[in-house]
């Protein structure tokens, strides 16, 4: 089973509380206060494309990657029902994104590059070099290796009427990662339930290593940005340009 198999048809209901009008409305500020032109974007890691389809009703032309194909035909059943502007949705992991031009401006949402061993993450920011703009933004955001570590031990419940999800996190000191097995409950008929689980890791990336990695692979001015929605002290923002 994929990491997302069972997940995909429930991530939206399990993730209810995340407010996507407000990272748009930061990623908005931030094209604002850079002054460029953006109408190209890249939603990177697009999930069940919520996000991408917020960017796209505002008035963006969109490319969502994301590289699991369950959450990708979820994004796609979503943008048909919403009749809506489409985005170009394509089945491409971060360490194998090859665009066929250059995007205005590039973000990932949610932590979802923790999901990215770093020599990957390193792969992503060199191939992010050639596809953004000269003078273009990618825009992210990580959890903090503190946070990750505190989650050792941690035990989670998040239900609706029609499942149950249960996750259990272990920190794995030899790879730098909290690995988390999801067990996911799904009613069938009246008490019965369809018990799937899967594994998830996330990598504990040091910022300061990221920010090192990103200059190294051609962005500058890259800075902390504490305003960004969901930021404090277990999640930073990170905001840097592609440079010529």
């Amino acid at each position: 089973m994929s990491s997302y198999e069972a997940l995909a048809p429930w991530y939206d209901a399990l993730t209810r509380d995340v407010n996507y009008e407000r990272f748009a409305d930061f990623y908005e500020a931030l094209f604002r206060e850079d002054g460029g032109e953006f109408s190209l974007l890249l939603d990177l890691c697009c999930g069940t494309g919520t996000l991408a389809l917020i960017m796209a009703s505002r008035g963006y032309d969109m490319i969502a990657a994301d590289g699991s194909g369950d959450m990708l035909m979820a994004a796609r059943e979503k943008a048909y029902a919403s009749g809506g502007p489409m985005p170009l949705f394509i089945c491409q992991g971060a360490g194998k994104l090859d665009l066929y031009g250059t995007v205005d401006a590039a973000y990932s949402s949610l932590d979802s590059l923790n999901y990215v061993p770093f020599p990957e993450l390193e792969e992503c920011f060199a191939r992010l070099r050639n596809f953004v703009r000269p003078g273009g933004l990618f825009i992210f955001d990580l959890r903090t290796p503190e946070f990750l570590r505190s989650m050792d031990g941690s035990v989670s419940v998040d239900e609706t009427d029609d499942v149950l999800c249960l996750w259990r996190g272990r920190f794995d000191e030899s790879a730098c990662a909290l690995r988390y097995g999801m067990d996911i409950f799904e009613r069938e008929e009246g008490d019965l339930y369809l018990r799937s689980n899967e594994e998830h890791t996330e990598y504990a990336h040091e910022p300061e290593k990221v920010m090192a990695a990103l200059e190294s692979a051609g962005f500058t001015e890259p800075r902390f940005c504490p305003e960004g929605p969901m930021a404090g002290p277990d999640r930073v923002f990170i905001v840097c340009k592609r440079g010529n």
